[in-house]
């Protein structure tokens, strides 16, 4: 192993400097600079783009080339930050649709319209992300992380596979969070029912869960041509962090990433072919889990994985 891999798990293993600025800046110096025509003729989408590492995402999609979708809930909000895109890339193809992605019925009329507006989708990057302080309900009566981590994603991807199966090079990326290797899989409880509700812990759970079905989803499209990818960002200063943990924020201050760093390797994973199925942070394929207590059987995985392909409406296999 290199000396710079070293570091490199170093970083990982100390959490606050791995997920930190610090460790995206010690890190960047061995990338190589993602060519400006990457995804030039190639069409994304982003979920949850209106601000923070979403629309950091959206932007750098855009800066090589490809022409964006924006998937928001607030329209006004996704007209601004699509403003605030073409404006920091001129001439760039920068659109808006609305849907809130824990709502499966939106999710599958956004889908329906996208098939009639569009030829193909070549990268599908799920951003989208809530922190809710108490246990909340989407319209179909599932728990509002899970909903809108799992179930919504599961949806758009499946609806979406006619479009993403005509691109030479489809891509799925989930945005995960380094907060999921604190939580193992819990397929008794997987709606957060049976123990009194934590939002964080609800938001870690569920992120875990999209990291242990990553692997399933890969397989589930790969004779379709569509790799499925899954990163975490760091630690990121965004909107979305102040609102629901303002505290944490606090505390780490000017340990915390900027958006675009965030957003970095979901931008390089669009645009570089990787092998399919693995969990990312900073350009590089991280373990699923660094505490044994979190270690996922293939029982589990498969027990929650019935579940959330039942509730998403999915086929299981």
């Amino acid at each position: 192993m290199s000396a710079q891999h070293v570091l490199d798990d170093l970083l990982d293993r100390t959490v606050v400097l791995g997920y930190g600025r610090l460790g995206h800046r010690l890190r960047r110096g061995s990338w190589p600079s993602i060519p400006t025509d990457a995804l030039r003729g190639r069409t994304a989408l982003v979920t949850g783009a209106n601000s923070g590492i979403g629309k950091a995402i959206a932007t750098g999609l855009a800066e090589v080339g490809a022409a964006v979708t924006l998937v928001v809930r607030d329209r006004e909000r996704g007209v601004a930050a699509a403003a605030e895109i073409t404006a920091a890339v001129p001439g760039a193809a920068v659109g808006v649709t609305c849907c809130d992605v824990s709502d499966l019925a939106a999710v599958r009329d956004v889908a329906a319209d996208l098939a009639r507006q569009v030829d193909r989708v070549d990268v599908l990057v799920h951003n989208a992300g809530v922190l809710p302080p108490r246990r909340t309900e989407n319209p179909q009566g599932h728990e509002l992380c899970l909903a809108t981590h799992v179930l919504g994603p599961l949806l758009m991807t499946e609806a979406l596979a006619p479009l993403l199966t005509r691109s030479a090079a489809a891509r799925v990326i989930l945005v995960s969070s380094g907060g999921m290797y604190t939580q193992a899989l819990h397929p008794g409880d997987i709606e957060y029912r049976a123990t009194p509700y934590r939002g964080a812990t609800a938001y870690a759970r569920s992120k875990r869960i999209q990291v242990a079905l990553t692997p399933i989803l890969a397989d589930r499209y790969a004779p379709q041509g569509i790799s499925v990818h899954c990163m975490h960002p760091g630690w990121v200063d965004t909107p979305g962090i102040s609102a629901a943990l303002p505290r944490f924020r606090r505390l780490a201050g000017r340990l915390l990433r900027t958006p675009e760093q965030g957003a970095d390797t979901a931008v390089w994973l669009a645009a570089t072919d990787v092998p399919s199925g693995r969990f990312w942070h900073d350009r590089r394929a991280r373990p699923e889990h660094y505490r044994a207590g979190t270690r996922t059987s293939a029982a589990d995985r498969e027990r929650v994985w019935q579940y959330c392909a039942a509730a998403a409406g999915l086929p299981a296999r």
